[in-house]
């Protein structure tokens, strides 16, 4: 396994502990060197100027009180391109932005959303960080991990975008409880179940993966690229 400088590059603050918050914490807690880079604000196409503010302020602080809680030290990047308009931004502006921090950081693996999420600003983040993570010599990318997000990667159709077909399983029963804690730092991105993004839901998921090869809880990846 690489796993020893972690880069999770999410589009907005609550994608991480919902596709790889028990992920996360395992290796944090095997002391791997996890950083975590948010590309969008998750809240500025929802209300006017003078509550975006508020609510940027309040995301940012649900975002740093679930890394803490998922163990992570690093402090989080915070790009704050425009919610859900991440096709309105130049493809290049993305790339070359992610590009300065995994020169800065020098990850060895990077988790990102995967390219059939029926929300547009993970596809488009999947897009730049493809493009960022060109194996090109020197590069010191080995890893790409794509991961699901409950409430996008599973509403889109089938023939409106390629499948998730995770074939990377990784073993969070000893971390499902601080993943469901670390969601429930983000208490006003939540909803009540039956909803695909409340914590019931996404704790069924995860004891479904796990289920599915024989552990009580799991994170499911698709491996985009491994280098050896």
């Amino acid at each position: 396994m690489i796993y020893k400088n972690v880069l999770i590059i999410a589009a907005h603050p609550d994608d991480e502990s919902i596709g790889a918050g028990g992920t996360l914490a395992r290796w944090a807690s095997e002391g791997v060197n996890v950083h975590t880079l948010f590309i969008a604000d998750g809240v500025g196409s929802r209300h006017g100027k003078s509550i975006e503010v508020t609510e940027l302020k309040s995301r940012r602080r649900a975002a740093k009180m679930a890394l803490d809680i998922l163990g992570l030290t690093n402090k989080p990047t915070f790009f704050d391109f425009p919610d859900n308009k991440l096709d309105t931004i130049p493809l290049l502006k993305i790339v070359q932005s992610i590009e300065f921090m995994i020169q800065y950081i020098r990850p060895d693996t990077v988790l990102t959303h995967h390219a059939g999420d029926l929300n547009i600003d993970h596809r488009r983040v999947h897009q730049a960080v493809l493009t960022a993570c060109r194996p090109q010599p020197g590069h010191p990318v080995r890893q790409l991990l794509f991961f699901e997000v409950a409430s996008s990667t599973e509403w889109q159709t089938p023939g409106s975008g390629p499948t998730f077909m995770p074939n990377v399983f990784i073993d969070i029963s000893d971390t499902m409880d601080r993943k469901r804690a670390a969601l429930s730092a983000y208490e006003y991105e939540l909803r009540p179940w039956p909803h695909a993004r409340s914590i019931d839901a996404v704790e069924h998921l995860a004891r479904w993966r796990g289920a599915s090869v024989g552990v009580a809880a799991a994170e499911a990846f698709m491996l985009g690229r491994l280098i050896q």
